[in-house]
């Protein structure tokens, strides 16, 4: 164990080598896939409550930004190519050109911008983790809301009620945990 590493699976698993960051993006992408099948449909919104912002903060955070951009790459692509990895076990193209493909291709971006944020120290103390899961949810916004609005045509404040303020509640709690976790995990590594 690492207490000084860059990032958690640094800390935790400090090997290094293209075979041991395969199973680390492999391993995010899945964990991302698994939350994604936690939804619970609205019936007035296309955009479904998921587990998977949780899983993109974390993935990226954990594993630094480029693995962690690397995981969602590819959970995106793994769904684009017919693996039933999205909400719902929902896949192909159809989803990626629908009213939630901006949330999908926002989360890549989120999980580099919460990697990044982690190897500068962010995810060591509450406030900062929070601040840094935050971070990575604003970004899955400013790339999901534009996409909602331009195909389904509708306005700022109708966007807003479809893919915003439903889910504030949630992602709150969703990043206040996983901002919990973080430092949480880095005191148990500085115990060992």
């Amino acid at each position: 164990m690492q207490p000084n590493a860059a990032t958690l699976r640094l800390a935790l698993f400090p090997r290094e080598g293209l075979a041991f960051d395969v199973v680390c993006v492999l391993a995010g992408a899945g964990f991302v896939a698994l939350a994604a099948q936690i939804q619970i449909a609205l019936p007035f919104t296309p955009v479904p409550i998921t587990g998977q912002t949780f899983a993109v903060v974390l993935v990226g955070a954990t594993l630094g930004w480029l693995r962690g951009a690397a995981s969602l790459g590819l959970y995106l692509l793994a769904g684009l190519v017919g693996a039933h990895v999205y909400a719902g076990g929902a896949h192909g193209i159809d989803v990626l050109k629908g009213a939630t493909g901006g949330y999908l291709v926002g989360f890549v971006v989120a999980a580099a911008l919460t990697g990044l944020l982690a190897e500068q120290r962010w995810d060591r103390r509450f406030s900062s983790s929070v601040a840094a899961m935050l971070s990575g949810d604003v970004v899955i916004y400013l790339v999901g809301l534009p996409w909602l609005a331009a195909v389904l045509d509708t306005s700022l404040e109708k966007t807003l009620e479809l893919g915003l303020y439903p889910f504030v509640v949630g992602d709150l709690l969703k990043l206040y945990l996983a901002g919990a976790l973080l430092p949480t995990a880095w005191r148990l590594v500085g115990r060992r």
